[in-house]
Order: C-alpha cells, then sequence, then structure tokens
C-alpha cells in the first residue's frame, strides 16, 4: 500500500483540528441568523429592527451577550425585499452557517417565500416585523413563531376606533400580501360601520390620483361620517397625496394605524385623526421599555422608533426561551418551550399562543395631537387595547 506524502498527511490533520475546533465552537456558541430587508423599499424598517435587536439582546442577558454559558453569535443577512434572496439567504444560513435560529423578515412577501425553508431544515424562524395573516394563518408550519403583530391584529384594534353604526369606510391599500392580508383583515373585524369600496394600488405607486378619485366617488354621497382607512407600508407621502385633493370638500377624512417616526410627521396634518398602533415610545409604562428609550437616547440621542421595539422584543423572545432550555437549542425542546411562553417586552407582555405562534400583545388606540414641541404628529393614548380584548382569529390548518 502505497503511503501518503507528508504534506498530504499534515493537511489531513490541519483539517481534523479545525473541523474539531469548529465543533467544540458550535458547543460554545449559539447562531443567530437575522435576515432583513436593508436595502430596498422598507430599508428604514430593517434597520431599527435590526438595531433593537441587538439592544434586545443585550438586554435580555444583562449585557454579557451569553446565555447558559454560551456565546451568542448573530449572522445579519440583507435579503433585499426580494423574496428569492431571502429563501435562498435562509437556506444558506440554516445549511452553511448552521445557525440554530433564524430571525426576519421586514417584507411579508419575503417571510412568505422564507416560511417552508425553516419547515425543509426543521429549524426555527421567528418572524418580526412582517405583517400579513397568512405567515402565522395558511401558510403557517410549525418552525414559524412570530413576536410581530399580525394584520388581524392591526385590523381589530384599529376598526375599534371606527366600528360605528353610520360611518362609512373606504380602504386603500398596497396590492400586494400585506395590503391585500391587511384589508381583508380589517373588512372582517367592521361589524357596525359599512365598508364601501376597496382600493389595492401597486406596491411601487407613487401616484394615488385616479385611485382616489374612484373612493371619492363611492364615499361622497354615504350618509354620516366619512373615512378613508390607509393601509400602507414604506413611504406614507404617496397615500397622503390624498389630502392635496381636498377630500373635506366631501366631508372626508382619512385614518391610518401608526408608523415611524419619520413618516408620522404627515400625521401633524391631520391632529385629531384617530387609529390604532404596534408601538410608540412614549405610551408603554413597564421596565423594558424604560430601557430601551433611556438607552438609545444615550446611543443615537433620538427616541426609539416603530420597528426598534419590535426587534428587541424578537431578541428578548429568543434569550428567554434559551434560558428555558438552558442553552439547548434542540428544536423540538425549543417549540415545546416557546408554545404558550410569555415574556415582557417594551411595548408589555407577550405570549405566544399555542395554536398557531402568534404573540398576543397589546396595541394602542390613539388620537394625533400636532404639538410644535415634535417634528410628528404625537400619538395621545385613548386606551389600551389588550389581548383579551381583542378576538384575533385562528387562520392557519393544524
Amino acid at each position: 500500500m502505497s503511503k501518503l506524502p507528508r504534506r498530504a498527511l499534515a493537511a489531513l490533520a490541519l483539517a481534523a483540528v479545525g473541523t474539531l475546533a469548529f465543533a467544540q465552537a458550535g458547543k460554545n456558541e449559539i447562531r443567530i441568523a437575522h435576515i432583513n430587508g436593508k436595502t430596498g423599499p422598507l430599508e428604514a424598517y430593517a434597520k431599527q429592527s435590526s438595531v433593537g435587536f441587538m439592544m434586545g439582546l443585550d438586554y435580555a442577558t444583562g449585557g454579557t451577550m451569553t446565555v447558559a454559558g454560551k456565546k451568542l453569535v448573530v449572522i445579519e443577512k440583507d435579503d433585499q425585499g426580494k423574496p428569492d434572496v431571502g429563501k435562498n439567504l435562509l437556506a444558506a444560513a440554516y445549511g452553511d452557517d448552521k445557525v440554530d435560529i433564524a430571525v426576519g423578515t421586514t417584507g411579508s412577501g419575503v417571510a412568505l417565500a422564507m416560511l417552508p425553508v425553516a419547515e425543509e431544515y426543521k429549524k426555527i424562524l421567528l418572524v418580526e416585523p412582517a405583517v400579513a395573516d397568512s405567515i402565522t394563518g395558511d401558510k403557517w408550519n410549525k418552525y414559524i413563531f412570530r413576536t410581530g403583530r399580525n394584520s388581524s391584529q392591526d385590523a381589530i384594534a384599529n376598526a375599534a376606533a371606527f366600528d360605528q353604526a353610520g360611518v362609512s369606510i373606504a380602504t386603500l391599500a398596497q396590492d400586494y400580501a400585506f395590503g391585500r392580508d391587511g384589508a381583508k383583515a380589517f373588512k372582517d373585524a367592521i361589524k357596525k360601520a359599512n365598508v364601501v369600496h376597496e382600493e389595492y394600488v401597486p406596491q411601487n405607486a407613487t401616484d394615488i390620483t385616479a385611485a382616489a378619485q374612484r373612493i371619492f366617488d363611492k364615499l361622497k354621497g354615504a350618509p354620516g361620517r366619512k373615512v378613508v382607512f390607509i393601509i400602507w407600508a414604506g413611504n406614507l407621502a404617496v397615500p397622503f397625496k390624498m389630502l392635496d385633493l381636498e377630500p373635506q370638500r366631501y366631508g372626508i377624512t382619512l385614518a391610518t394605524g401608526g408608523n415611524i417616526l419619520p413618516a408620522m410627521t404627515l400625521f401633524k396634518r391631520v391632529p385629531g385623526m384617530e387609529g390604532a398602533l404596534y408601538y410608540y415610545f412614549g405610551i408603554p409604562k413597564n421596565p423594558a421599555n424604560e430601557w430601551l428609550v433611556a438607552n438609545h437616547y444615550k446611543q443615537f440621542k433620538s427616541p426609539p422608533d416603530f420597528f426598534t421595539a419590535g426587534g428587541m422584543s424578537a431578541a428578548i423572545a429568543v434569550v428567554e426561551a434559551l434560558k428555558k432550555t438552558k442553552g439547548d437549542t434542540n428544536t423540538d425542546k425549543l417549540i415545546a418551550t416557546m408554545e404558550g411562553m410569555s415574556f415582557d417586552t417594551p411595548k408589555g407582555k407577550m405570549t405566544f399562543r399555542k395554536e398557531d405562534h402568534q404573540a398576543m400583545q397589546s396595541m394602542f388606540h390613539f388620537k394625533i395631537k400636532a404639538d410644535p414641541a415634535f417634528e410628528w404628529g404625537v400619538p395621545e393614548l385613548v386606551r389600551e387595547i389588550k389581548p383579551e380584548d381583542m378576538n384575533v382569529p385562528i387562520r392557519n390548518k393544524r
């Protein structure tokens, strides 16, 4: 039998040492992929989510970035807001990077493309902040958890502000998963008011004049209060161009849910507008939010925003689950641990519902005040809408 050259033997020895070192490192670390659309139409949301996620890990681990003696290693990936890119990045994270858990993503269309990958690799995907109902609905599988709110939670909370007899409503939404699911959930949540029209425009639309005119034509002859409810992700300046068309001529007012602070500068044009939101830094009163606000001001000289709180909530959920398993990343054990698990976040307590792994959480009914001390319209709390006050449908096929 021929002997291997000394150089080949040395290479094999080095490879063995490297494999052993990687295995040892793997035992002493927990690898987390954080996938977001850091470039693309929702990059502002993604950047906030990433900041919040890292701050949340810091908060939940007491600054150690370890759980049960294991170092948390975060691998950031940019899906560019493209479903095929997100799908491939998640597969690479599970397959090549050997991550234990993945978190993401920003866009609902991208998240939906990622769901089957989690099922294929039998690894957890914690969805934050994508909103479409179908993520924890008919496209769901048991490896999917979500800390972000879903379309039904948005819709039920916003319906609380408008669902009175004698109110006529038209919806304006983007023509993709977030907009379609949001409009359907809002319509389903309305019991007393009358939804007279639904309008959908392309996700990248910049001119909504024609859609606005169709909405006006449907609403202007309706009796009582008339509202256009806007369901929109990204540049809110586009749907708010409707104000330039003077809907008040017909007694029509605009309404929408919460958004990031730069978008809410537009809310100053509609003082008194009501709606419901996921988070505003001045509303929740709890230790996690106090920590987030103080530390965000310290690091960035500004308040935390809508998706910063979401990223932090996702990180807290991950750490709390790992603490309960004592650092064990076995997927079945994590699923059993996370089902029904409650955890404290900047917006209050969340609980993963066992049936679909959707985080049940409070929403906040607001009314806009134009305060000269702030660049944005300030959402003043009308009331906290608690999880038990919302009959959020279970839409999966488990």
